[in-house]
């Protein structure tokens, strides 16, 4: 049976330095909660303390409503996958997969059966005799993922768990993963810094900066609509541009307004931040501005507009909607949706687009 995990005001220290400043989470049964962030954000650190790897310096985690602070890491029923797979090599395949069976003193004859099942469902049923000197990269990953699936924990735990593969074989990877964990429904919580990889297999994110929580959602309201200037620029590719918020729009250039919905009335300087895909070219209206590079990657073209105002930006289109490449110092215009773009406080990042 999964677990809810809840995360109240979990406080990491290593000396005088504080990892995690107060971090408040529930993740619900059967999710697939991502923790996403850069480098030394925290997010390995709070993976760890829910293992039970690292001390909880304050706050509580638990499962369900038992508080597991101070519960061994080898009785919390998880299933951990390392970013360096972290099988024996002198075992074979199914001799590793086998390890946390035997450990929790499963009968043989349903040992045989449950590895065997493991092998099948992440498709290295014909491996099950090679040591993992003998395999691949992908393979390897995979001994590491039957083995941590097949004891059937209530928690799957992923660090970084594909870090290590090609471009190619990480999106094969993390179709494999994100189909497995719907079909076990096991709880899982798993850390990367790829955004498009969060993107790709949660159901639900939580971006982190410096030991803080910066945002959580799906990743279609993360990346649509990021809480704050942190998230719209980790996340995917934004355009910001400063403007002059007023009664009558934003003001981004002298000759072009745009009247974007506000959570509450402000007036003054503002942070605009769109999404490539959000801005669009118009032969009558927008901010003037010059191509200056232009590049087809098949289904879209980025161009690279240098604005009048002498700021730079990104705006890609699709060619199944044009006909041609605008060529490099060609004169445009360029003009966003109101309604998809973000706006921000410049000082405090508060949100004020809805």
């Amino acid at each position: 049976m999964s677990h809810t995990v809840i995360i109240r005001d979990a406080i990491k220290r290593y000396g005088d330095f504080q990892a995690l400043n107060g971090v408040n989470l529930t993740i619900q049964p059967g999710e697939f909660f991502t923790l996403l962030g850069p480098s030394g954000c925290g997010k390995t650190t709070l993976l760890r303390m829910i293992a039970g790897f690292n001390t909880v310096d304050g706050g509580e985690i638990l499962f369900d409503d038992k508080v597991i602070n101070d519960l061994p890491a080898h009785k919390r029923d998880i299933g951990m996958v390392f970013q360096n797979y972290a099988i024996f090599p002198h075992l074979t395949v199914e001799e590793n997969v086998a390890y946390g069976l035997k450990a929790k003193k499963v009968p043989k004859d349903e040992i045989r059966r449950r590895v065997k099942d493991a092998l099948e469902l992440v498709q290295i049923e014909n491996l099950a005799t090679r040591k993992p000197n003998e395999l691949s990269g992908g393979q390897q990953q995979r001994v590491a993922l039957a083995r941590a699936f097949v004891i059937e924990p209530a928690l799957l735990l992923m660090d970084e768990p594909l870090s290590n593969l090609d471009a190619k074989l990480r999106v094969q990877m993390r179709t494999i993963i994100k189909k497995l964990q719907r079909k076990l429904g096991i709880t899982t919580i798993y850390v990367t810094h790829d955004q498009e990889e969060a993107l790709a297999i949660s159901d639900r994110i939580a971006v982190m900066q410096s030991g803080n929580i910066m945002q959580v959602g799906t990743p279609e309201q993360i990346y649509k609509k990021p809480d704050n200037p942190f998230v719209a620029g980790f996340i995917g590719v934004s355009n910001f541009l400063d403007c002059e918020l007023a009664a009558d729009g934003a003001h981004l250039a002298p000759e072009y307004t745009i009247q974007p919905p506000l959570r509450r009335e402000y007036a003054g300087k503002a942070l605009l931040s769109a999404r490539p895909e959000q801005l669009f070219f118009d032969e009558e209206k927008g901010i003037e501005g010059e191509v200056g590079l232009s590049l087809f990657l098949g289904d879209f073209v980025e161009y690279e507009i240098r604005l009048h105002t002498g700021q730079t930006i990104q705006l890609n289109e699709y060619t199944k909607d044009v006909n041609e490449v605008r060529p490099v110092g060609q004169r445009v215009r360029v003009c966003m949706d109101p309604a998809r773009i973000s706006l921000y406080v410049p000082d405090t990042g508060e949100v004020l687009s809805c």
